[in-house]
């Protein structure tokens, strides 16, 4: 038999770690259909029965005030699983409740995980389960998800329901007079006009409409306009009473009421304290000193730079295997395959383009893991929680820190769900200011760019240098954001609250389960996107490959040079394993013949599509220090940061000097023509600012409501991105 479990629960509540615990390796990600809220599933069998379970965002409330209330919301009433398994946290009862209220008045059967009992114990707070379980009606079982303590008994409870088809009848609380008179109305109105009855509860739906939830006066709008005019004017009579004297408005009398309905609750002895709750726990006096206002920075920014220092120091060796790999890959598919179309596609298409991009594969995962370490621990909360002082001054919300970190503000993240953070915040102008500003951060996709030319130019400053690079893309985000909303997004700012987690140590499956999840989104994004789009730029830097007239003529050369060399040289260069094992004589006609075979190539690729292009926009960029070969990398950076990598991979090795010689690309860059720290700073500081990839700009255009902050994204972040090389390009150059 199979069923549909649903995990649910507040943010920081373990609801993860639980959902970890249970499904461990069997578990999938994607997305909800028509958003881009993660969706993750796994599986669990018990006695005979497999259970899908899905773990939904965390949530405070069901009113839909963000998208993750709506996804929960929508998945609970048109999914409809067979029972919702809410986690909530027992060191925090009466504010978790608060959630389980709503899932009893939706009419959902409900099996409460009271997670976090060990934390509950050290904090001298003592649950009576079985009371708790009594008054609510509901099986309660306590929990400790990060070592999997009840897990079982838990799933045994959520099994029963199921083998039962278990139903609940709605909670009905009141809410006072003013309330409950208008709901016993509306839901007369409700119950005769069949209004949305087949889906919701009748009394839900009232409450909903007294909660001003626009998604369901929404959708009622649409069924039946007439009744659902009815109703709002019930509600707006209710309101203006309300407001008139009480000076409040129907929000926030019902959620009074449901809080003091779980008062009334836990009054009956279903909690009791062995200590004085007033002390200070461990993550408060751990908080005294890592969110001071003086100490707490200097923290974050040792915390910023150990990541980083972590990350190059234990990647270093496997990224070396790596590109040994695929070194060693190159040169056997050149020592086998016949001169040819084939094999320059998989040596300088699919090797020299998607290797480039695998070999950041183990500073990826080192990142994510150390990102992982981080979150799980509660400290990216503080993070979030100390520089909302900053972004006030610079026009921006305290949420938009976590969108900003989410788009890869430590290191790592992506544009994307950056973006789609924003909805949270309730200001059209801050909302705005972010989702442009969040693609400055280093995501995903631009590490492979800054590992590459860091490690080819400042090797022996490499977590120092990424580091520099955070505090640009930061400072960057913020400068413009303040540009912005001083400009064409002014606005007043609004009032940030967030809830600090207690601190905890990470489980390690925990962190494995996360940096695999993350290292193996990028890997597939190398092997599908990237593949795809290298192998088109391939095609581009290759066809339609030089005229037969300038062919001959390099071959003239050779022969010229050859035909002034003496048989015995020939033979010796023809016969020789070893570059070293030459006279001097011989080496040096083999240098002019690598010449000319290098000229014929870089000529080859200069006459194709893309080289054609990128010499023309040589004429401008130059000014930034930017050659025919970088610009083809950038545009292709339109697409996906990551092809930066892989462009010059296959740039340079179409036009590499030896054929035989198999270097890394990162050497090649430290020794081509025309490179240098300057160069090589200057394109960290374009790929910092310049255009978000394709998908960030459709994200940018849906979330902004319009296209024109799409274009506009791309146009501006280019022009911004282009000054800024240029300007460091320049008075580099002036100073050196």
């Amino acid at each position: 038999m199979n069923a549909t479990i649903a995990l649910a629960g507040n943010p920081n509540s373990g609801k993860t770690t639980l959902f970890n615990a249970l499904t461990g390796a069997r578990q999938h990600v994607g997305n909800y259909p028509g958003v881009t809220v993660e969706k993750k599933e796994g599986s669990y069998r018990i006695e005979g029965l497999n259970m899908n379970v899905v773990d939904l965002p965390g949530t405070y409330s069901l009113t839909a005030y963000s998208l993750e209330e709506v996804v929960a919301r929508d998945f609970l009433v048109q999914e409809k699983p067979q029972t919702v398994v809410n986690i909530v946290d027992a060191s925090n009862l009466e504010r978790n409740l608060y959630l389980t209220i709503q899932f009893l008045e939706l009419g959902v059967p409900v099996c409460i995980a009271l997670n976090m009992m060990d934390i509950a114990e050290k904090r001298g707070i003592e649950i009576d389960i079985k009371k708790l379980s009594a008054l609510l009606g509901v099986p309660v079982v306590p929990t400790v998800a990060r070592n999997g303590t009840g897990k079982q008994e838990l799933m045994a409870e959520a099994a029963e329901i199921v083998l039962k088809q278990f139903k609940m009848s709605p909670l009905e609380i009141s809410y006072g007079d003013d309330i409950d008179n208008a709901l016993n109305e509306m839901a007369v109105i409700i119950r005769a006009g069949r209004f949305m009855t087949d889906t919701y509860p009748d009394q839900w739906i009232a409450l909903k409409y007294l909660e001003n939830d626009e998604q369901i006066r929404s959708l009622g709008q649409k069924q039946n306009p007439g009744l659902s005019k009815k109703l709002k004017k019930i509600v707006d009579r209710v309101s203006a009473h309300i407001s008139r004297t009480l000076n409040t408005y129907p929000e926030a009398v019902i959620a009074d009421h449901r809080y003091g309905y779980i008062k009334s609750l836990i009054r009956q002895g279903v909690i009791h304290y062995r200590q004085d709750q007033s002390r200070l726990h461990i993550s408060d006096k751990i908080d005294k000193i890592v969110t001071n206002r003086l100490a707490g920075p200097l923290i974050m920014i040792a915390v910023i730079f150990g990541l980083y220092q972590f990350s190059f120091t234990y990647s270093e060796v496997p990224i070396g295997w790596l590109e040994a790999f695929f070194g060693w890959l190159g040169g056997i598919t050149d020592t086998y395959l016949p001169d040819g179309l084939i094999k320059s596609l998989i040596i300088s298409g699919i090797i020299g383009g998607v290797g480039g991009v695998l070999g950041f594969v183990p500073l990826i995962m080192f990142m994510f893991l150390g990102i992982a370490m981080l979150e799980d621990s509660g400290y990216l909360a503080r993070v979030a929680f100390m520089l909302d002082r900053v972004f006030r001054l610079f026009g921006l919300h305290g949420s938009s820190v976590m969108s900003f970190i989410i788009s890869g503000g430590i290191a790592g993240g992506c544009a994307v769900p950056g973006v789609m953070a924003t909805r949270t915040l309730k200001s059209p102008k801050e909302r705005l200011a972010t989702l442009l500003t969040a693609p400055f951060m280093n995501c995903g996709a631009k590490l492979p760019v800054f590992a590459l030319l860091v490690a080819a130019f400042f090797a022996e400053k490499e977590a120092m240098m990424m580091f520099i690079i955070t505090m640009i893309s930061w400072g960057g985000a913020l400068l413009v954001a303040k540009l912005l909303r001083t400009t064409i997004i002014k606005g007043e700012s609004t009032p940030f609250i967030m809830e600090l987690p207690p601190y905890r140590l990470p489980t390690f499956k925990g962190l494995a389960i996360h940096t695999w999840e993350r290292t193996w989104q990028y890997i597939k994004k190398a092997g599908t996107v990237i593949l795809g789009i290298s192998i088109m730029l391939w095609a581009m830097m290759t066809f339609p490959g030089l005229p037969e007239s300038q062919k001959q003529l390099y071959e003239q050369q050779r022969q010229m040079l050859l035909s002034g060399t003496g048989s015995t040289v020939i033979g010796e260069i023809r016969a020789a394993g070893e570059y070293s094992e030459l006279s001097e004589a011989a080496k040096d006609v083999k240098d002019r013949l690598t010449g000319i075979d290098a000229g014929e190539a870089e000529a080859a690729l200069k006459n194709s599509v893309a080289g054609r292009f990128g010499t023309t926009l040589e004429n401008v960029t130059q000014l930034a220090g930017f050659d025919w070969r970088t610009n083809m990398a950038l545009v292709g950076g339109f697409a996906a940061k990551e092809v930066v990598v892989s462009t010059l991979g296959t740039a340079y090795s179409l036009g590499e000097v030896d054929p035989e010689e198999t270097r890394l690309l990162s050497d090649k860059l430290a020794s081509a023509p025309g490179w240098s720290p300057l160069t090589a700073l200057s394109l960290i500081i374009f790929t910092i600012f310049y255009a978000p990839c394709f998908v960030t700009v459709v994200c940018i255009a849906r979330e902004a409501g319009s296209w024109k902050w799409g274009v506009f994204s791309m146009v501006f972040n280019t022009v911004l991105a282009f000054l800024l090389a240029t300007a460091v390009y320049q008075i580099g150059s002036v100073l050196i």
